[in-house]
């Protein structure tokens, strides 16, 4: 394949690729989105393995033969097992994978320069794709790779680590809260300038301990930033990984003088940040201070709750809903875990049957992925104009009936707004308690997944109707005329 049809194939891709992410940011276009981005993944594919970079050696061949089918198979079993409960984690380990292969692709790019730059010419001359390459970068190019293969092991190694303890808070194999060393920031911040001595260093002729040293600081880095965050702040840092991820990709193509990767790596690395911007905005954080992984603890003591809790049956939650004309259900990563979204859009059908308006409010961090409801709602088939996002709906809770919760926390808690030590304080929220009644489908009377206390429970207008979350909507649907 030459050069120019590769370079078609690759603009083709990017577009593709384009098309994908615009399409993923409604429900009516993602599922064209998707087959987009597939399409434009396998075209990337075959142009990489078939292009003038590619080793044409029988020995090459087996591997890469070797890795597609090794790789297609462990994705297609991961991809078939997976619970949507189970995406946020997927998705956090993928960013990992990412996170590695630039970090082994960094490595390899080191050994092979060091390998090139001990032959003669005449032995240069005869070396094909990306030593031949190499051979023929001039010092000044190879210093600036040099600083390419340093960026792209230390954004790697970041994403690795990060992603790995992101993993284990969102399945619950890692405790959730914020947790850091003594000094922390400090920390971080040394681990840093290290790392740019080290750049310094090895830009100039140091030796790959440099490019190790960094990476071990890395992994410290990337581990140590992610301990430091809360779990009720999951969802910006699934986001940001991505962003990282990204970048780290964008990176190792520079490196390998891959147009395309720079375009995939750029793309994701840009919309993972606007995604992590947008969710900051929706939670009222300092961008600068997730990045830095700076958030997520209390600032003093937590406003003390006065009052019960009082539960409520199936039967007189469906005489509030048969008594009510205006009915909102806001579901978070409780009907995720419970697999009620389609007994919640059976229960929508037959309020509406019933000549009820129902809307579903959704906040932008509900769940513990970005969109993570509106993709339960979706595969339930619920109508995707009953579907409001919080600030279309927050100003009509005053002038709804029929609060439903469904296993939220703190996207629906008064104390973002009422008590300043909070976790969450400042954030905005689903204002559900200005509603006439509120009830909220809870297993228990635990804090949930952040730890943090909802006063919500307590007020006069909320019942808990504790159970299942699945099972207590089941038991309503037969007393709903």
């Amino acid at each position: 394949m030459t050069i120019g049809i590769v370079s078609a194939a690759y603009i083709s891709a990017a577009v593709l690729f384009i098309l994908s992410l615009g399409g993923l940011s409604g429900q009516e276009s993602a599922k064209r989105a998707v087959w987009y981005g597939i399409v434009g993944m396998a075209l990337a594919i075959v142009a990489t393995i078939l292009g003038p970079m590619i080793d044409k050696t029988v020995g090459t061949w087996l591997i890469i033969l070797l890795m597609i089918v090794g790789g297609s198979i462990v994705g297609y079993y991961v991809a078939s097992r997976v619970q949507m409960t189970e995406m946020p984690q997927l998705v956090a380990a993928l960013h990992s994978f990412v996170g590695l292969a630039a970090v082994f692709i960094g490595f390899s790019a080191h050994i092979e320069a060091g390998q090139v730059a001990g032959m003669d010419e005449v032995s240069r001359s005869a070396l094909s794709g990306f030593a031949g390459i190499l051979a023929h970068k001039s010092l000044v190019e190879v210093a600036i790779m040099k600083v390419e293969v340093f960026l792209g092991v230390f954004i790697g190694a970041v994403t690795f680590t990060g992603s790995v303890v992101a993993f284990g808070k969102l399945a619950g194999k890692v405790d959730g809260k914020a947790r850091k060393l003594p000094g922390g920031h400090f920390l971080n911040a040394a681990a840093a300038i290290m790392s740019l001595l080290l750049l310094i260093m090895y830009a100039n002729g140091a030796g790959a301990w440099t490019l190790i040293a960094m990476t071990l600081l890395a992994f410290f880095i990337g581990y140590h930033l992610i301990r430091g965050i809360g779990g009720a702040d999951m969802p910006v840092v699934v986001s940001m990984l991505n962003s990282y991820s990204g970048w780290a990709a964008a990176a190792i193509g520079f490196t390998l003088g891959n147009d395309l990767l720079i375009v995939v790596g750029a793309l994701v690395g840009s919309s993972g940040a606007i995604l992590s911007y947008i969710m900051c905005k929706a939670m009222n954080r300092s961008f600068v201070s997730v990045i830095l992984g700076g958030f997520g603890g209390t600032t003093g003591p937590a406003m003390e709750i006065s009052g019960e809790q009082i539960a409520i049956d199936a039967d007189g939650v469906a005489a509030a809903l048969n008594d009510a004309d205006s009915i909102v259900i806001v579901p978070g990563y409780g009907m995720a875990v419970a697999q009620a979204q389609q007994s919640v859009s059976e229960l929508t059908r037959k309020l509406r049957a019933a000549g009820k308006t129902v809307r579903f409010a959704i906040h932008p961090v509900a769940g513990r992925l970005p969109g993570h409801m509106n993709v339960l709602l979706a595969e339930a088939k619920v109508p995707y104009d009953i579907v409001l996002e919080m600030d279309e709906i927050n100003d009509d809770f005053s002038n709804t009936d029929v609060v439903i919760v469904i296993g939220s926390n703190d996207i629906v808690n008064p104390a973002a707004q009422d008590d300043p030590n909070s976790p969450i304080a400042g954030m905005p929220v689903l204002e559900v308690w200005r509603a006439r009644q509120v009830f909220v489908s809870k297993r228990g009377q635990g804090t949930g997944y952040s730890g943090i206390e909802n006063p919500l429970f307590f007020k006069d207008n909320t019942r808990m109707f504790y159970g299942d979350a699945k099972k207590s909507i089941d038991g309503l649907l037969p007393a709903i005329a």
